[in-house]
């Protein structure tokens, strides 16, 4: 399972107005972003992770998309520590005197390191933020979600159909590297990281070819059924705020409101 394939188990998050999960996910990225103190950082994303078990998402899918962006974070942290802004430091030089030609250069910075954990935090909190909207929303209901807010049709469709070719893609990718392991290609598994960056364009023209092809094929089938030959687009599924819409509205602006004082009192 991926991030993006609809979970629909009837957790209180399925439930909500898909009006009520896209404008809370726009409103808390810009949330994500506004934060830049380390413990109010750590506290929103917390927060998200709790409200992911809370839905009764799957957790494995956490640790497939944390190990993808396990690389990011550290490159983070790091350079941030290195070259980051600051004027108190951990180590310096970071490079001893009597090193010839590099000797007394770089440092550590201890406010480097905090705004890596601030990216970090960011990270982690988007990570579990938007999988939250795509795994209990259907693509239908996205759609029409963001319709009624204001987007036209055929740009709300797009992004739908984007969100739904995703996991297409992730499974053609997955028959070719079986296809190559059974030709003997081992890079993938076994292979050095030079391997692996010299076998990539073995995975990506073939999945680039079969992504054109899919794409040509989507497109005769919509102008097959004349898309976008009316302005008017009639719906088969009717959405309207209920209670339960009003209650996690409030409970979210509580939420960001605790986030942000603890983000400018500290």
């Amino acid at each position: 399972m991926t991030a993006i394939e609809h979970t629909a188990d009837g957790s209180f998050l399925c439930r909500l107005d898909p009006r009520t999960k896209i404008t809370l996910a726009l409103f808390f990225t810009l949330v994500v972003f506004i934060v830049d103190r380390p413990f109010a950082a750590a506290v929103l994303a917390l927060g998200f992770l709790g409200l992911w078990f809370a839905a009764k998402l799957p957790f494995k899918t956490i640790t497939v998309y944390a190990r993808r962006l396990l690389a990011l974070m550290v490159l983070a942290v790091v350079l941030q520590t290195l070259f980051g802004p600051g004027e108190r430091y951990m180590l310096k030089p970071l490079i001893p005197e009597f090193v010839p030609l590099l000797g007394g250069r770089g440092s550590l910075k201890w406010d480097g390191l905090v705004l890596g954990a601030v990216i970090v935090c960011r990270l982690v909190a988007l990570m579990l933020l938007f999988p939250m909207l795509t795994m209990t929303t259907s693509p239908r209901l996205l759609a029409l979600g963001l319709t009624k807010l204001g987007m036209p049709y055929r740009a709300a469709y797009i992004v739908t159909t984007a969100l739904n070719l995703i996991p297409a893609f992730e499974e053609d990718a997955r028959i070719i590297m079986d296809a190559q392991k059974l030709r003997g290609m081992r890079a993938f598994e076994e292979g050095t990281l030079p391997d692996k960056f010299r076998a990539y364009p073995a995975l990506a023209i073939p999945l680039l070819t079969g992504a054109m092809r899919r794409a040509q094929l989507l497109g005769a089938a919509m102008d097959a059924r004349a898309f976008g030959a009316f302005k008017t687009k009639s719906w088969l599924d009717h959405i309207r705020m209920a209670p339960a819409d009003y209650w996690a509205c409030a409970a979210a602006l509580v939420f960001a409101s605790c986030v942000l004082i603890l983000h400018w009192a500290l």
